[in-house]
């Protein structure tokens, strides 16, 4: 019976159906994965919807906005991730077995049925193709280096977070290490590691892309350098992920840090000039007119809040008594508006529509 498993297959149909079985699964356990970090940094939004902080435009001091809202950009970020994961296996889970060598067989077989019996949806429609086609294996390379690209994104910042300059955070000492010589640090290793180790699954992708750059149709040698690739971004990203995870679950945000920061860095210059432009002033108007106030403000140490009445009319006779009702954090983040925005409101709704997704 053994001498017949060949029958009307070659190595190189066979080779690339391993490679969409072994390709299937990873990207489920990854996808899970992904999952699971979203899933931790909710729960820290819940945590956070009444924390407002300075949200960083060019890493300087810009609006007004709930930690929470700040903490959803990357719950959005890794859906993405999630999504192109799950596209990839649409493409992934295409049977090739039957394309043979590169013309198929004589042999009645029936491919449709052991696309059935292996769980595939589909079956590749050229020969050709079939057995020359690693495009499954370049985008499930560039889905998982778009991926370390957020995984980075999130281990940089909250490494400065975890600064003493920044203060927002504290990350568990599982995650940390101390210096050879320096008895009072506390070094974020494993977000250094992740950071680090985007730059490996992006030298796996630009591997992959420059094999298959110049190769004529159909089956090459050359494609057996695609498994040192695909299985080491694999692992790359399991193990970062896997470290995330619990990294994520365990951080403490330092709430009075973060809301003492958005309160004294003029962060409701916007809202004044929007409240201008409601009054009739054109925008470059109001933005220039704010400008001279945050100018006055910056020179004597104090808040838009502080200035009198006379002060802002002094500036522009279009300002009325009712400014206060603009300024400070909690009126900013109160007059937010539209669907996205970093209303508290809005936030709350957001939080409540991923609790519900993920409670699918």
């Amino acid at each position: 019976m053994a001498k017949k498993l060949h029958t009307g297959r070659s190595r190189n149909d066979q080779m690339a159906l391993d490679l969409r079985l072994w390709m299937r699964d990873e990207i489920i356990h990854i996808e899970e994965q992904v999952c699971s970090v979203q899933e931790k940094i909710l729960q820290h939004a819940e945590d956070t919807v009444d924390v407002p902080m300075a949200a960083f435009t060019h890493l300087q001091h810009a609006q007004p906005i709930p930690l929470a809202h700040h903490l959803l950009a990357y719950v959005e970020m890794f859906e993405r991730d999630s999504e192109r994961l799950l596209g990839c296996y649409a493409r992934v889970n295409e049977l090739p077995l039957g394309a043979g060598a590169v013309a198929g067989t004589s042999i009645p077989i029936d491919r449709e049925f052991t696309a059935r019996l292996l769980g595939f949806d589909t079956i590749t429609h050229n020969s050709v193709d079939a057995v020359s086609n690693r495009d499954f294996c370049m985008e499930f390379l560039s889905t998982l280096s778009i991926l370390m690209v957020h995984l980075s994104r999130l281990a940089e910042e909250w490494t400065w977070w975890a600064s003493p300059e920044f203060g927002y955070l504290d990350i568990d000492e599982a995650f940390c290490t101390g210096s050879s010589i320096l008895p009072q640090k506390k070094n974020p290793d494993a977000l250094e590691l992740i950071r680090g180790k985007a730059g490996r699954v992006f030298g796996d992708l630009m591997q992959m892309l420059t094999v298959m750059k110049g190769l004529p149709l159909a089956y090459n040698r050359d494609l057996q350098e695609d498994k040192e690739a695909i299985f080491d971004a694999a692992d790359t990203v399991r193990a970062a992920l896997e470290a995330l995870v619990p990294l994520v679950a365990h951080t403490t945000f330092n709430k009075e840090r973060i809301t003492a920061s958005s309160e004294h860095d003029l962060t409701d210059a916007t809202s004044l000039t929007e409240y201008l432009v409601m009054k009739k002033v054109p925008f470059r108007d109001a933005h220039r007119i704010v400008g001279r106030l945050v100018a006055r403000c910056l020179g004597e140490r104090t808040s838009l809040q502080d200035l009198e009445l006379k002060d802002f009319q002094a500036a522009s006779p279009k300002i009325e008594d009712d400014v206060y009702d603009v300024l400070g954090v909690d009126n900013c983040l109160r007059r937010y508006h539209g669907v996205g925005s970093a209303n508290p409101r809005n936030v709350r709704r957001e939080l409540a529509r991923w609790r519900r997704l993920f409670e699918k």
